[in-house]
């Protein structure tokens, strides 16, 4: 059993076959965590990977059936990161997964420096400036805002924790593309592959998936789009497969 707080619940990840505790006042995982997770390339036998900006711990949760390496999750938010813990117990993760409550400016410090193979982040969206932030819940405002850390933090800190030749992977959103891509170059974190995001078929892209290798050779990959919704307001197949398995 889970002991859950207040209105928390807990939900399935339908296409690894594992439960997460979430809760709509405090914080639930979007499409955009589950989509990153499935971009990355894991190493499937063993190594070190860290995912960043972790919340309620999706993305660990999601990679771990694709991998036997080692997951750290990394959350400033220490109820998000309770959740966190209590979900990886409860799916009996503990052997592969640890989730740290900190910040992950102190990471490099705290875990050494170039030492993972794959670095995971879906940081915080939004500048402080930005008027959504007013009137919004402490837990979504942290999570959506850049309160605690920037990209840019994002970014040299996944430069200083990946080693040479390792991958780091964010999403994000595609009005600040050109600032990710000028950041990963310059904290030595070459972008190899670009995935672009569609609500739907002939709409503007509203995400985008990157991921580079740091001190590679310059060599970008843009992917096939990835479309979210038919026409008829169902998942494509793809986004279907990935959200719930091949049937």
């Amino acid at each position: 059993m889970v002991q859950l707080v207040g209105d928390e619940r807990l939900d399935y990840l339908l296409a690894e076959n594992l439960r997460i505790i979430q809760s709509p006042s405090v914080f639930s995982f979007s499409l955009d965590a589950v989509l990153l997770a499935r971009f990355v390339y894991l190493p499937i036998q063993k190594g070190k990977i860290i995912d960043l900006c972790s919340g309620n711990g999706v993305i660990p949760l999601l990679l771990s059936p694709r991998t036997k390496a080692k997951i750290t999750g990394v959350e400033i938010q220490e109820r998000l990161c309770n959740m966190a813990k209590r979900s990886v117990t409860y799916n009996k993760l503990e052997d592969q997964i640890n989730m740290i409550h900190g910040d992950l400016k102190e990471m490099p410090k705290k875990l050494g420096f170039n030492t993972f193979d794959v670095v995971t982040c879906n940081p915080p969206y939004f500048p402080v400036s930005d008027k959504n932030l007013i009137n919004e819940r402490e837990h979504f405002a942290i999570a959506r805002h850049e309160i605690y850390c920037t990209l840019e933090d994002c970014v040299r800190v996944s430069s200083q924790l990946v080693r040479p030749g390792g991958k780091v992977a964010f999403v994000h959103r595609p009005g600040r593309l050109l600032e990710m891509l000028e950041l990963m170059r310059h904290y030595r974190v070459e972008p190899k592959r670009l995935r672009f995001v569609y609500p739907k078929l002939g709409k503007e892209a509203n995400t985008i998936l990157i991921e580079g290798i740091k001190d590679g050779k310059p060599d970008l990959k843009i992917l096939p789009p990835l479309i979210v919704y038919k026409e008829d307001g169902n998942y494509t197949e793809e986004v279907n497969e990935i959200l719930y398995g091949k049937e």
